[in-house]
């Protein structure tokens, strides 16, 4: 968390005297259609919402927030692109995952995160504190890696390669999101067709954790010692 501290420092020291706290507020929520599948013609629900920051529309988002610290949240990011072709007279809007915002509640300020190997269509991220865990993909599309991200940190902190990509045409089919759990900071990945792999986090460094022993023999080694 030292370097997401710093990286809130930055924002709060450029922030002016006595000002005004902001007002951030979600809209309600709307349902729209994502299209996807082989031929991008599958329409599927998603639920999307307005963020507005003093009354003023600044993103559309979906999903839930995750609160980073008490004045930072991160939440997913949706936008509409123009899919008319040439020659047709009438815009054809179609809603698009994106990938995830920061927000800072003070300043007001709202950023793109630059999540190393992030996929739009087939990333699944899951957040612990300021670290987002997900399923990567290599720009040629052909590498699938699992990846562990901190915010305010360009470099991965865990970034394993787990094989050869599926490209499938479903959306978050290389993997579900990853698994956190506390106390050691672990987090599990599940790829599509593999055996899971779990990683220890620690600070800004991530390593495979060691296998752990089945609660029988451990009962087995208390009773012989």
């Amino acid at each position: 968390m030292k370097n997401f501290a710093l990286f809130l420092l930055a924002f709060a020291l450029a922030l002016p005297l006595g000002a005004k706290p902001h007002t951030i507020v979600f809209a309600k929520p709307m349902t729209v259609k994502w299209f996807t599948g082989p031929s991008g013609d599958k329409p599927r629900d998603i639920h999307i919402r307005g963020l507005y920051i003093d009354s003023k529309l600044r993103e559309f988002v979906l999903g839930d927030v995750h609160d980073v610290t008490g004045e930072a949240f991160v939440v997913r990011r949706a936008f509409r692109v123009n899919d008319q072709l040439p020659g047709e007279g009438v815009p054809k809007w179609k809603w698009q995952r994106d990938g995830w915002l920061l927000v800072d509640r003070q300043s007001g300020h709202v950023s793109s995160l630059k999540l190393p190997e992030f996929d739009a269509f087939y990333s699944a991220a899951s957040w612990y504190r300021d670290y987002a865990a997900y399923c990567g993909v290599s720009d040629d599309g052909e590498k699938l890696y699992a990846v562990v991200a901190q915010i305010g940190k360009k470099k991965a902190v865990v970034k394993q390669e787990l094989g050869a990509a599926h490209g499938g045409a479903e959306p978050d089919s290389e993997c579900p999101a990853p698994e956190w759990q506390r106390q050691p900071a672990r987090v599990t990945f599940h790829p599509q067709g593999s055996a899971p792999v779990t990683f220890d986090v620690r600070g800004s460094s991530g390593e495979i954790a060691a296998p752990q022993e089945a609660p029988e023999k451990q009962e087995n080694e208390k009773e012989e010692n």
